[in-house]
Parts: structure tokens; sequence; C-alpha cells
């Protein structure tokens, strides 16, 4: 394969492409698994590229594969593309043209550096053996893009037997702009969502005696799941359920027939969440029958816990440092309780899932995800093109066919 100080300048190479890539994906942000610009916008730029490609998969997604001459494995790169219902207030040239919707979480820039990586493996096919899948994902943010693509068997076709996703921004606090965080075992926690409704009898506020009030209940019911966290989880082994929402009555003294709660359990143990939900159920039950009342429950389990894969890491991690130097490397050594799809591939075939940051204080640019005004150093997108087309040759010619 080419040695790593020709990808880094072909990649510093393409850095001013990338940047175009990345501000005209910017002006078109479309949300959850219907992206027909964005899809249309990525279709072309690989076809350009002489990348086989097919389309329309889980409504949006793309899959490009570049075959090289050699026989052996393959190595697949993901790029989430949808964006958010943020209205942009950034003021740059490049913002969107879509009234209230944003790339507001950097998915634009995830494209545009697996454009580049594309690229890059393109102009040096001939120098690795085996495969690399690109797969270009809708609905990361919401409904979820990655189970839909995986059922349509994305990971078939040829077979997947690694695979490499990248996040770009400062979903890790403190790494310098440019730095590549890496991660071993859980690095980011499950997405469950949970609905509750306390049912009671309504009535007038000065004769509680002849109700069943569910907003006491309800004070009652909070304090007993917290202490599912902090009474029965493990210390060591981090979990957060959060109450989002309650609503419930309409009037200063008249109590209410009924208060809905929803919220989200985070966690990064699959076995952790699936104890948790049964014992919220449980507990929703015995409380409510024991003031009185009655409720409805639901949990809905939705992305599981980003767990990286020690060998692939270690690979990439080398080919950072091979890169950039061993000073680009940051370990992040406690999870995020943040959640991502890019989770089901990790389920399904060894990977890993690592943070560049494009923080830069000096430039007053402090990416605040999911914000009017994020915005990122795009000085560092060639950094993020290099690192995917490297590891992917990298991993190739480890495990080629000998």
């Amino acid at each position: 394969m080419s040695n790593f100080a020709q990808l880094a300048s072909g990649a510093q190479a393409l850095q001013d492409q990338i940047v175009r890539w990345r501000r005209s994906l910017h002006e078109i942000p479309e949300l959850g698994l219907d992206l027909p610009k964005t899809s249309a916008f990525v279709a072309e730029q690989l076809t350009d590229m002489g990348i086989d490609i097919q389309t329309g998969i889980a409504q949006s997604g793309i899959v490009g594969l570049i075959g090289s001459a050699n026989d052996g494995p393959t190595f697949a790169l993901r790029a989430d593309m949808d964006a958010l219902p943020v209205s942009e207030k950034t003021n740059v040239p490049y913002a969107s043209k879509h009234p209230g919707r944003m790339h507001a979480c950097g998915h634009d820039a995830h494209m545009a550096m697996l454009l580049g990586a594309a690229k890059l493996l393109v102009d040096h096919s001939q120098e690795f053996y085996g495969n690399v899948k690109l797969v270009f994902q809708p609905g990361e943010e919401s409904p979820g893009g990655a189970a839909p693509m995986i059922a349509q068997g994305i990971l078939d076709n040829p077979k997947v037997d690694a695979i490499l996703g990248l996040h770009i921004g400062a979903i890790f606090k403190n790494m310098p702009a440019g730095t590549i965080g890496v991660g071993y075992g859980p690095l980011m926690a499950s997405l469950d969502r949970f609905y509750i409704k306390v049912i009671g009898r309504g009535g007038h506020g000065a004769m509680p005696d002849t109700t069943v009030d569910p907003i006491v209940i309800t004070s009652v019911l909070i304090g007993a799941l917290q202490q599912l966290v902090s009474r029965e989880q493990k210390p060591t082994q981090p979990m957060v359920l959060t109450i989002g929402r309650i609503q419930g009555g309409t009037a200063y003294n008249v109590i209410p027939g009924f208060v809905e709660l929803e919220g989200t359990v985070r966690t990064t143990c699959q076995k952790a969440r699936e104890r948790i939900s049964r014992r919220m159920e449980e507990i929703v039950g015995s409380i409510t029958a024991g003031l009185q009342g009655a409720h409805e429950f639901r949990y809905d389990f939705g992305y599981p816990p980003l767990i990286t894969d020690k060998a692939v890491t270690k690979l990439v991690e080398d080919t950072i440092c091979k890169l950039f130097g061993l000073e680009k490397v940051v370990q992040i050594t406690e999870p995020s309780m943040g959640s991502e799809d890019m989770a089901y591939y990790l389920e399904r075939v060894p990977g890993t899932f690592i943070f560049l940051s494009a923080a830069n204080p000096a430039k007053g640019i402090m990416p605040l995800h999911h914000s009017p005004k994020f915005q990122l150093d795009e000085d560092v997108f060639w950094k993020g093109s290099a690192v995917l087309a490297a590891s992917a040759m990298g991993w190739l010619h480890k495990n080629r066919v000998k």
C-alpha cells in the first residue's frame, strides 16, 4: 500500500475540494430518510469518480464499492447524511437554503470527508487488497437509518469484514482542533425512550378525598424511578434516567384525571437496559396500584450501546499516529452518554468509531451540537479523509488473502 506521507499529502491536496463539497451540502439540509437533493449530490460525485453505486437504500441511502485488482476482504466506511430541524443563525455565505433545517451536527462534513477518502482510494486502488464499501446513510438523527440499511443487505455482497465511522465537532471536550479521539470498548450509550401515563380520578381541588390525585402519585413515582439508578445500578457502570416531559392538569383548582411523563434512559450495557426496563414497569405498576391509581407504560428500545472492537481500534489509532504523529491522538477513557446508530453496525461487524475535533477557540469556533450557531474549523477536513482512507487500506493490507 502507499506510504502514509503520500496519503496525507494527497488528502491535503484535496482540502479545498472537500470544503467545497461540504459547503454545497450545507446549503441543502434535509431531514430523516427523505434526502433527495443530498442523495443526488453524493451520487453524482461518486459516479464522476467512476465508483459503482447503489441508491435508494432505506429511501435515500447510497452504497459505493471500490474494488481493487487484488482479491481480499471488504472494509466499510460510513458517513451519515441527514440534518436537523433547526433554523440556522451563523450568517455564513453558504448557510442553509432550506428554512427551518440546518446541518447542525456535522453530517455535511462527514459526507464531504468520505467523498475525499473515496477519491484517495480510487487513486490508490491498485495498491490494496480487496474492497472498500462506502456507506452514505440517512436518518441518523431520526428515525435511524442504520437498521433499515442493514436489513436491506448493505453488509453483504460482498460481505463487510470490518467498518469505521467518524464524527466531527466537539462531542468530547478539551480536544484541540485536528486531534482525533479513540476509545476502546463502550464508547457511547444506548438511546431508549419511555412513556408513562399515571391514571387517577379527577375532581375539585378543595375535595381531594373524593379523588385519586395523579399528580401526587407522580411525585412519589419520580423519586422511586431515580432510585433505580442511584441504588440499583452499579456505580462504576454509567446510566442516566431523565424525565423530560410532565404534563397534567388544566386549572389551578382542579385535580386532573391523569398525568403523562416521557423520558430517556441511557446506558453502555445491554443487560442493564433490559433490567431497568423491567424494573421501571414494576415500580410504575406497584406505586400507582398502591395509591389507588392505574397506569400505562411503554418502553421503546432505540439505538444500542456503541462498543468498539479492540483490534480495529488499535489499527486505526496506529494509523492516526503514522499520519499525523502521536500528539494528535486523544485517548477517550470515559464514554459519552450521547447515542449514535453507528452502534447497529458495530453489533454485527468488528469496527470502531472515532472523533475528529473541529473546535478552535482561537478562531472563535466552539461547536455546540444541534445549535443554530453550530460551526466547524474547516481546516481539519483533510485529516478526516486521510484517516478514513489510510485505515481502510491498512486494514485490508493487514488482512489480505495470502
